[in-house]
């Protein structure tokens, strides 16, 4: 069983996801509207699995008997100045997202609660290769520039990427 404190903190953190998952959404707009279908398509792959973020943290909440409370997601902004500025904001996120999870670790230690701590683990894990990830991308924006070649290669690439779900843990 949640305390009430690790299920409202659990469901800001499903809207924080949802949110996650609005934004990059939003930047893949921008992007295709930009003409860089591939760093679209890798932003709308995020977009997915952010929400199965938040579908994890959702289905965790209701097996551990809370109630799930979903809240309105806040608007994000529909433009940026560049695909660097996008990495850019997408790794800050990243970090902002990380510092959440980190609090409702704290959160699970303060509370005793050894499964919330358990079940957050997976996302601490998963937040080490989201930055990491959205740095490697941020650095190789960087490195193209504006160089017509290497940035439709870039855009190329980050194109293949698609959403496979994480095998389900026995």
């Amino acid at each position: 069983m949640l305390s009430k404190k690790m299920e409202k903190a659990l469901n800001a953190q499903i809207n924080a996801e949802l949110y996650s998952s609005y934004l990059y959404l939003a930047m893949s707009a921008y992007l295709d509207s930009e003409g860089y279908a591939g760093m679209a398509q890798w932003m709308r792959t995020q977009y997915q699995e952010e929400e199965f973020h938040a579908m994890k943290m959702f289905d965790y909440v209701s097996e551990r008997g809370g109630r799930v409370i979903l809240k309105a997601i806040d608007a994000p902004k529909a433009t940026w100045k560049s695909p660097e500025n996008v990495f850019t904001e997408t790794l800050k996120h990243e970090q902002l997202v990380t510092s959440l999870i980190h609090k409702l670790v704290k959160l699970a230690r303060a509370e005793d609660d050894y499964a919330s701590e358990s079940f957050l683990r997976w996302f601490v894990d998963e937040q080490v290769e989201e930055e990491a990830t959205a740095d490697a991308i941020l650095q190789k924006v960087k490195m193209v520039g504006k160089t017509g070649n290497a940035l439709y290669m870039l855009d190329k690439e980050l194109g293949q990427r698609v959403f496979t779900p994480p095998a389900k843990e026995e």
